[in-house]
């Protein structure tokens, strides 16, 4: 689901007397959970209606939240019978992460068995957003994630959005929701590193699912190597963004292009500080993980060892390299 600014201006159309606009959102779940708007204040808010009892067992668990500027979560009786779980935004230099950030809690609180489950989703979720916003400084990104950031949107526009449709290259895109792989899609999945070139051949895997096939017919590396300088003919974060941004023919692909950057910590008011430094392609290569690619995974671990991480040296791996035109292929079939 994309919440989008459309939406909550139709929520936000005047009323005459105090009170609040609602919408329902995933109605087939079994959970109640609704967009609202306050009147005559105009406060947004996401509301996870629950019974009381379901209510009470969250209330621990919102606990141990610290509080973060601009957003807010609150639990609170509606009735004797009835909690509600607020998500409130009090502050409106965060209205462009409002949005994605109540989808996102929204479709966890959705997939929740249960009003008490859901309710653990939603406030696990929110802290999940505490995290993001708060390793985001106010100078942006930090050099590694605009990295990995511009590599994954190197690999979107110049490999995906060729061989597909812009709805369906955007909607694989599952980096930024912190999914196994960068790319997921029906028969394949394409991890993403970026490295600049003082790192030569080495690339660090974070974890032992990264490169762990289990479930997917076919995984591809894909390392982009980078020349990243202040000035010269490079790209930008910014230009990058756009340029994928201008590729896109529909709307929901855009609008789900800005929902993701959102959750990668790309934000709107922060591009001034992405103008420099340039990135220069110098290459985008990919390796086919088959059975005998060297990787750590799951099932190769030892009772009791898990989150793994590791350099990998892609130096002697040329046997397992595909070209370009054979990933276009195969994403085209």
């Amino acid at each position: 689901m994309i919440v989008t600014e459309e939406l909550w201006h139709d929520l936000e159309e005047p009323q005459a007397a105090p009170g609040r606009s609602i919408r329902r959102v995933y109605p087939e779940s079994g959970r109640n959970l609704f967009l609202t708007v306050n009147h005559p204040g105009m406060q947004r808010a996401l509301v996870l209606s629950v019974d009381a009892h379901a209510g009470e067992g969250a209330v621990r668990a919102l606990g141990r939240l610290a509080p973060t500027a601009g957003l807010e979560l609150s639990i609170s009786a509606a009735t004797r019978s009835v909690y509600e779980l607020h998500v409130s935004l009090v502050a409106d230099e965060l209205r462009e992460v409002f949005s994605p950030l109540v989808a996102d809690i929204a479709d966890a609180a959705r997939q929740a068995g249960s009003d008490q489950k859901a309710m653990i989703a939603a406030i696990n979720r929110f802290a999940r957003w505490q995290h993001l916003l708060r390793s985001i400084s106010k100078e942006g990104l930090g050099t590694r994630a605009r990295r990995g950031l511009v590599g994954e949107l190197f690999v979107l526009r110049d490999i995906l959005l060729p061989a597909l449709t812009g709805d369906e290259a955007v909607e694989a895109w599952t980096g930024p929701i912190e999914a196994h792989q960068d790319f997921q899609l029906a028969d394949l999945a394409i991890e993403v590193k970026t490295n600049t070139s003082k790192a030569g051949n080495l690339v660090e895997i974070s974890s032992e699912r990264q490169l762990d096939p289990t479930g997917i017919p076919r995984l591809l590396l894909a390392v982009a190597t980078l020349d990243e300088r202040r000035g010269g003919i490079g790209e930008s974060l910014n230009s990058l963004v756009d340029s994928t941004r201008e590729r896109l023919s529909t709307g929901s692909a855009q609008a789900h292009l800005d929902d993701a950057l959102i959750r990668a910590g790309y934000l709107p008011g922060h591009r001034e500080h992405y103008l420099e430094p340039r990135y220069t392609q110098r290459h985008l290569r990919f390796w086919d993980i088959g059975v005998d690619f060297p990787r750590i995974i799951e099932a190769s671990l030892p009772p009791g060892v898990h989150d793994c991480s590791y350099h990998l040296d892609l130096a002697g791996l040329d046997k397992f390299l595909v070209t370009q035109e054979w990933v276009a292929e195969l994403l085209g079939s």
